[in-house]
Protein backbone atom coordinates (compact mmCIF):
# COMPACT_ATOMS: atom_id res chain seq x y z
CA UNK A 1 0.00 0.00 0.00
CA UNK A 2 2.80 1.96 0.82
CA UNK A 3 4.48 1.81 -2.75
CA UNK A 4 0.66 2.45 -4.54
CA UNK A 5 0.38 5.57 -2.59
CA UNK A 6 3.94 7.00 -3.11
CA UNK A 7 3.03 6.02 -6.88
CA UNK A 8 0.01 8.08 -6.89
CA UNK A 9 1.71 10.87 -4.85
CA UNK A 10 4.66 11.10 -7.67
CA UNK A 11 2.25 11.37 -10.51
CA UNK A 12 -0.12 13.72 -8.91
CA UNK A 13 2.77 16.17 -8.18
CA UNK A 14 3.40 17.64 -11.25
CA UNK A 15 0.02 18.02 -11.47
CA UNK A 16 -0.48 20.17 -8.80
CA UNK A 17 2.89 21.69 -9.14
CA UNK A 18 1.85 23.20 -12.52
CA UNK A 19 -1.22 24.03 -11.16
CA UNK A 20 -0.66 26.31 -8.76
CA UNK A 21 2.42 27.87 -10.12
CA UNK A 22 1.91 28.18 -13.71
CA UNK A 23 -1.51 29.87 -14.51
CA UNK A 24 -3.43 33.18 -12.57
CA UNK A 25 -5.57 33.00 -9.94
CA UNK A 26 -8.93 32.81 -12.17
CA UNK A 27 -7.55 29.86 -14.14
CA UNK A 28 -6.26 28.39 -10.49
CA UNK A 29 -9.32 28.68 -8.75
CA UNK A 30 -11.71 27.72 -11.70
CA UNK A 31 -9.71 24.41 -11.94
CA UNK A 32 -9.79 24.18 -7.93
CA UNK A 33 -13.21 24.95 -8.32
CA UNK A 34 -14.24 21.65 -10.44
CA UNK A 35 -12.09 19.66 -7.91
CA UNK A 36 -14.35 21.05 -5.20
CA UNK A 37 -17.21 20.35 -6.84
CA UNK A 38 -15.95 16.64 -7.08
CA UNK A 39 -15.41 16.33 -3.63
CA UNK A 40 -18.76 17.98 -3.30
CA UNK A 41 -20.10 14.84 -4.95
CA UNK A 42 -18.08 12.48 -2.58
CA UNK A 43 -19.06 14.05 0.71
CA UNK A 44 -22.92 13.49 -0.54
CA UNK A 45 -22.35 10.08 0.07
CA UNK A 46 -20.83 10.76 3.72
CA UNK A 47 -24.01 12.87 4.28
CA UNK A 48 -26.24 10.21 3.51
CA UNK A 49 -27.35 10.89 0.29
CA UNK A 50 -28.08 7.36 -1.55
CA UNK A 51 -29.26 8.27 -4.81
CA UNK A 52 -28.33 9.72 -7.91
CA UNK A 53 -30.79 12.80 -8.10
CA UNK A 54 -29.82 13.66 -4.25
CA UNK A 55 -26.23 13.68 -4.80
CA UNK A 56 -26.80 15.48 -8.28
CA UNK A 57 -28.54 17.76 -6.56
CA UNK A 58 -25.89 18.73 -4.35
CA UNK A 59 -23.35 18.90 -6.76
CA UNK A 60 -24.99 21.13 -8.71
CA UNK A 61 -25.77 23.11 -5.15
CA UNK A 62 -22.21 23.48 -4.78
CA UNK A 63 -21.28 24.56 -8.09
CA UNK A 64 -23.20 27.30 -7.53
CA UNK A 65 -22.25 28.63 -4.28
CA UNK A 66 -18.09 28.25 -5.84
CA UNK A 67 -19.35 30.15 -9.19
CA UNK A 68 -21.12 32.74 -6.75
CA UNK A 69 -17.46 33.05 -5.07
CA UNK A 70 -15.69 33.13 -8.14
CA UNK A 71 -17.19 35.79 -9.89
CA UNK A 72 -17.52 37.96 -6.83
CA UNK A 73 -14.40 37.15 -5.60
CA UNK A 74 -13.77 40.60 -3.47
CA UNK A 75 -11.17 40.92 -1.12
CA UNK A 76 -13.92 41.30 1.74
CA UNK A 77 -15.82 38.58 0.75
CA UNK A 78 -13.03 36.18 0.56
CA UNK A 79 -11.60 37.26 3.95
CA UNK A 80 -15.08 37.07 5.17
CA UNK A 81 -15.42 33.53 4.16
CA UNK A 82 -12.11 32.64 5.11
CA UNK A 83 -12.74 33.72 8.79
CA UNK A 84 -16.54 31.70 8.64
CA UNK A 85 -14.04 28.35 7.82
CA UNK A 86 -12.05 29.29 10.70
CA UNK A 87 -14.91 29.53 13.12
CA UNK A 88 -16.30 26.22 11.66
CA UNK A 89 -13.10 24.25 12.03
CA UNK A 90 -12.61 25.68 15.72
CA UNK A 91 -16.37 24.48 16.37
CA UNK A 92 -15.62 21.26 15.08
CA UNK A 93 -13.52 20.07 17.67
CA UNK A 94 -17.25 20.11 19.97
CA UNK A 95 -18.45 17.57 17.27
CA UNK A 96 -15.48 15.40 17.15
CA UNK A 97 -15.87 15.18 21.13
CA UNK A 98 -19.09 13.84 20.56
CA UNK A 99 -18.69 10.62 18.31
CA UNK A 100 -22.98 9.78 17.78
CA UNK A 101 -24.05 12.94 17.20
CA UNK A 102 -25.73 13.01 13.85
CA UNK A 103 -24.78 9.34 13.17
CA UNK A 104 -28.48 8.48 12.69
CA UNK A 105 -29.16 8.24 8.96
CA UNK A 106 -32.16 10.01 9.00
CA UNK A 107 -33.23 13.21 6.69
CA UNK A 108 -32.72 15.90 9.54
CA UNK A 109 -28.64 14.85 10.07
CA UNK A 110 -28.31 13.96 6.55
CA UNK A 111 -29.46 18.03 5.97
CA UNK A 112 -27.34 18.81 8.50
CA UNK A 113 -24.10 17.03 7.03
CA UNK A 114 -25.04 18.74 3.97
CA UNK A 115 -25.14 22.07 5.01
CA UNK A 116 -21.81 21.34 6.64
CA UNK A 117 -19.97 20.33 3.45
CA UNK A 118 -20.52 24.17 2.26
CA UNK A 119 -18.76 25.04 6.03
CA UNK A 120 -16.10 22.24 4.53
CA UNK A 121 -15.31 23.43 1.10
CA UNK A 122 -16.75 27.50 0.07
CA UNK A 123 -14.54 28.82 2.95
CA UNK A 124 -11.19 26.83 1.69
CA UNK A 125 -12.25 27.93 -1.93
CA UNK A 126 -12.09 31.99 -1.08
CA UNK A 127 -9.06 31.21 1.58
CA UNK A 128 -7.31 29.57 -1.78
CA UNK A 129 -8.37 32.13 -4.28
CA UNK A 130 -7.28 35.19 -1.69
CA UNK A 131 -3.77 33.25 -0.81
CA UNK A 132 -3.20 32.85 -4.50
CA UNK A 133 -3.97 36.26 -5.24
CA UNK A 134 -1.66 37.89 -3.15
CA UNK A 135 1.67 39.07 -4.09
CA UNK A 136 4.07 36.21 -4.16
CA UNK A 137 0.55 34.19 -3.87
CA UNK A 138 1.47 31.39 -5.95
CA UNK A 139 4.81 30.10 -3.85
CA UNK A 140 2.52 31.19 -1.00
CA UNK A 141 -0.14 28.50 -1.67
CA UNK A 142 2.91 25.62 -2.34
CA UNK A 143 4.26 26.79 0.73
CA UNK A 144 0.78 26.38 2.40
CA UNK A 145 0.34 22.94 1.09
CA UNK A 146 4.21 21.64 2.11
CA UNK A 147 3.24 22.23 5.60
CA UNK A 148 0.58 19.53 5.25
CA UNK A 149 2.74 17.03 3.12
CA UNK A 150 5.69 17.48 5.59
CA UNK A 151 2.90 17.35 8.54
CA UNK A 152 1.53 14.17 6.31
CA UNK A 153 5.17 12.55 6.51
CA UNK A 154 6.37 13.39 10.09
CA UNK A 155 2.89 11.90 11.39
CA UNK A 156 3.44 8.54 9.54
CA UNK A 157 7.16 7.74 10.55
CA UNK A 158 6.51 9.34 13.93
CA UNK A 159 3.63 7.32 14.42
CA UNK A 160 4.85 4.40 12.83
CA UNK A 161 8.31 4.60 14.89
CA UNK A 162 6.68 6.03 18.68
CA UNK A 163 3.02 5.44 18.04
CA UNK A 164 1.70 4.03 21.49
CA UNK A 165 -1.42 5.80 22.70
CA UNK A 166 -4.10 6.32 20.32
CA UNK A 167 -5.63 9.70 19.37
CA UNK A 168 -9.59 9.38 19.23
CA UNK A 169 -9.27 5.30 18.67
CA UNK A 170 -13.62 5.63 18.11
CA UNK A 171 -12.90 7.80 15.09
CA UNK A 172 -9.66 6.85 13.32
CA UNK A 173 -8.01 3.65 15.37
CA UNK A 174 -4.31 4.30 13.23
CA UNK A 175 -3.88 7.39 14.65
CA UNK A 176 -1.59 8.38 17.81
CA UNK A 177 -0.39 11.50 19.91
CA UNK A 178 3.28 10.38 18.36
CA UNK A 179 1.99 10.82 14.93
CA UNK A 180 0.81 14.47 16.05
CA UNK A 181 3.88 15.27 17.69
CA UNK A 182 5.29 14.41 14.57
CA UNK A 183 3.45 16.13 12.34
CA UNK A 184 3.88 19.44 14.27
CA UNK A 185 7.77 18.96 13.90
CA UNK A 186 7.19 18.77 10.36
CA UNK A 187 5.02 21.37 9.62
CA UNK A 188 6.45 24.03 12.14
CA UNK A 189 9.97 23.34 10.20
CA UNK A 190 8.27 23.68 6.82
CA UNK A 191 6.44 26.88 7.97
CA UNK A 192 9.41 28.67 8.84
CA UNK A 193 11.58 27.64 6.09
CA UNK A 194 9.18 28.52 3.66
CA UNK A 195 8.79 32.29 5.22
CA UNK A 196 12.18 32.51 5.43
CA UNK A 197 13.04 31.12 0.99
CA UNK A 198 10.24 33.53 0.80
CA UNK A 199 11.90 36.56 2.03
CA UNK A 200 10.54 36.95 5.62
CA UNK A 201 13.92 37.87 7.89
CA UNK A 202 12.92 39.35 10.97
CA UNK A 203 12.98 37.36 13.86
CA UNK A 204 9.46 38.02 15.05
CA UNK A 205 7.72 37.23 11.75
CA UNK A 206 9.45 33.48 11.53
CA UNK A 207 8.63 32.85 15.17
CA UNK A 208 5.20 34.13 13.56
CA UNK A 209 5.05 31.32 11.06
CA UNK A 210 6.37 28.46 13.26
CA UNK A 211 3.34 29.19 15.58
CA UNK A 212 1.38 29.53 12.71
CA UNK A 213 2.60 26.44 11.60
CA UNK A 214 1.96 24.62 14.30
CA UNK A 215 -2.07 25.83 14.70
CA UNK A 216 -2.50 24.64 11.02
CA UNK A 217 -1.24 21.38 11.67
CA UNK A 218 -3.85 21.03 14.47
CA UNK A 219 -6.10 21.94 12.41
CA UNK A 220 -5.20 19.52 10.11
CA UNK A 221 -5.88 16.91 11.96
CA UNK A 222 -9.13 18.01 12.93
CA UNK A 223 -9.90 18.26 9.11
CA UNK A 224 -8.86 14.82 9.08
CA UNK A 225 -10.30 13.17 12.04
CA UNK A 226 -13.72 14.63 10.76
CA UNK A 227 -13.48 13.20 7.19
CA UNK A 228 -12.98 9.84 9.35
CA UNK A 229 -15.80 10.24 11.41
CA UNK A 230 -18.27 11.38 8.99
CA UNK A 231 -17.09 8.33 7.05
CA UNK A 232 -17.60 6.50 10.22
CA UNK A 233 -21.37 7.27 10.16
CA UNK A 234 -21.40 6.47 6.69
CA UNK A 235 -20.17 3.51 7.00
CA UNK A 236 -17.84 3.43 4.44
CA UNK A 237 -13.88 3.06 4.41
CA UNK A 238 -12.75 5.89 1.67
CA UNK A 239 -14.90 8.67 0.50
CA UNK A 240 -13.67 7.22 -3.13
CA UNK A 241 -11.32 5.31 -5.46
CA UNK A 242 -10.55 8.13 -7.59
CA UNK A 243 -7.05 7.64 -6.32
CA UNK A 244 -5.47 4.12 -6.36
CA UNK A 245 -4.06 3.73 -2.49
CA UNK A 246 -5.31 6.71 -1.65
CA UNK A 247 -8.97 6.75 -2.22
CA UNK A 248 -10.69 9.63 -2.87
CA UNK A 249 -10.84 13.79 -3.36
CA UNK A 250 -11.70 14.03 0.12
CA UNK A 251 -9.12 11.21 1.15
CA UNK A 252 -6.85 13.70 -0.12
CA UNK A 253 -8.15 17.32 0.53
CA UNK A 254 -9.64 16.69 4.17
CA UNK A 255 -6.45 18.06 5.84
CA UNK A 256 -6.38 20.98 3.18
CA UNK A 257 -9.76 21.85 3.64
CA UNK A 258 -8.84 22.80 7.25
CA UNK A 259 -5.87 23.94 7.13
CA UNK A 260 -5.96 26.59 4.49
CA UNK A 261 -8.48 29.04 6.24
CA UNK A 262 -6.09 28.90 9.19
CA UNK A 263 -3.47 29.46 7.28
CA UNK A 264 -4.78 32.27 5.14
CA UNK A 265 -6.19 34.02 8.26
CA UNK A 266 -2.69 33.81 10.17
CA UNK A 267 -1.04 34.97 7.21
CA UNK A 268 -2.87 38.03 7.39
CA UNK A 269 -2.55 38.59 10.62
CA UNK A 270 1.20 38.65 11.00
CA UNK A 271 1.05 41.21 7.80
CA UNK A 272 2.89 38.69 5.41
Amino acid sequence: MLKQRITTALILLPLVLALILLPPTVYFAAVIALVFVGAAWEWSLLAGCRTAVGRGIVVAGAAALLLAVLLIATPGLLTVLTLVGVAWWIGCCFWLRHFTFAAAPNAENRLLKIGTGVLVIVPTFAAAMALHGSDRGHWWTLLSLMIVWAADTGAYFSGRQFGRRKLAPRISPGKTWAGVYGAVLGGALVAVLGGWMLGVSDAAHLIGLGVLGVLTVAIAVVGDLFESLMKRHAEVKDSGNLFPGHGGLLDRLDSVFAALPIFVAGKMLLGL
